[in-house]
């Protein structure tokens, strides 16, 4: 087995995709650091 064939037999597993969506994972980072900010505030520990 190449190695292209051994690539290509693992690539039509149906996993998850190595690029992934980029845009989703940038915004919930950005929400994950907004949430963080604002309970950081309400308690007062800034």
């Amino acid at each position: 087995m190449t190695t292209h064939s051994a690539t290509a037999a693992r690539a039509g597993t149906g996993g998850p995709k190595p690029d992934g969506p980029k845009i989703l994972e940038h915004v919930l980072g950005w929400t994950l650091v907004v949430v963080v900010a604002m309970l950081v505030t309400q308690l007062g520990l800034l």
